[in-house]
């Protein structure tokens, strides 16, 4: 597999993760399904959202795989009055990833991005490495660090 963004961009800052590798379906990119192909609780597997707010513009959220984004929390946390997630289509040309393969790290620009709170109570979350068939397992702060997120109750 060649080497995504978001893999390239952790080496160079030579932080440790590692790479679980998963059969993709095209009929199911639920982060439930990516959890029990790579064998981990779902809730560990962190699904990367793009929502555009109405003050701020995009912002990124990543919450556990089995969660739904509260749009009022993220309102909140963002600085936005309302916030309401982006079309599909929009996905590709916004961060540069496609639906089932969207990271938080080595979007086209850097957003505002914001990861839930719970992903601190594990030792190590599931984010995508940019394609959809392999994920990257690494420590959470270490993740927030490297895209200057702020952890925030989401869900």
């Amino acid at each position: 597999m060649a080497k995504t963004n978001a893999v390239r961009i952790l080496e160079s800052a030579k932080i440790p993760f590692t790479l679980s590798h998963y059969e993709v379906d095209e009929s199911d990119l639920s982060a439930t399904n990516v959890a029990q192909k790579i064998g981990v609780d779902v809730e560990s597997v962190f699904k990367t959202l793009i929502a555009n707010g109405d003050k701020t513009g995009i912002c990124v959220f990543c919450i556990p795989g089995n969660e739904e984004l509260n749009l009022k929390k993220a309102a909140k946390c963002s600085g936005n009055k309302s916030i309401e997630m982006i079309k599909v289509k929009d996905i590709l040309e916004i961060t540069g990833y496609i639906r089932g393969g969207c990271s938080p790290i080595g979007m086209r620009k850097s957003f505002p991005t914001y990861i839930d709170e719970t992903a601190q109570i594990f030792e190590e979350i599931f984010i995508s490495a940019g394609v959809r068939g392999t994920q990257i397992c690494l420590e959470p702060t270490l993740l927030a660090n490297l895209i200057s997120a702020e952890f925030a109750d989401l869900i």
